[in-house]
C-alpha cells in the first residue's frame, strides 16, 4: 500500500459552500469486495466531501511504480 498526502488543495469548483480540501492518494491491491466496503464507508463518512476509485491498467502501475521510487529517493536525499 502506498499513501501519499497531498495537503490542502483550492478544489476547482465548490462543494457544500467549501472552496478547499485536504487531498490524499491511496495505492493499494485489494479484492473488489474490499473496494465496496471502502467506498461504503467512505458515503457514511461526513468528513468524505468526495473520493474516486479507479482501478490502474498496465501502463498506470508501471508509471505509479516509477513515481513512488522517485519519491522515495528523494526523502532518503
Amino acid at each position: 500500500m502506498n499513501e501519499e498526502t497531498w495537503g490542502l488543495k483550492k478544489m476547482a469548483y465548490a462543494i457544500e459552500k467549501k472552496s478547499t480540501g485536504f487531498y490524499c492518494l491511496l495505492e493499494f491491491k485489494a479484492e473488489p469486495s474490499v473496494i465496496n466496503t471502502l467506498e461504503t464507508g467512505y458515503r457514511r463518512d461526513e468528513k468524505v466531501i468526495r473520493f474516486m476509485t479507479v482501478k490502474l491498467d498496465k501502463y498506470a502501475a508501471q508509471y505509479a511504480e516509477k513515481r513512488r521510487n522517485k519519491l522515495s529517493k528523494k526523502e532518503e536525499a
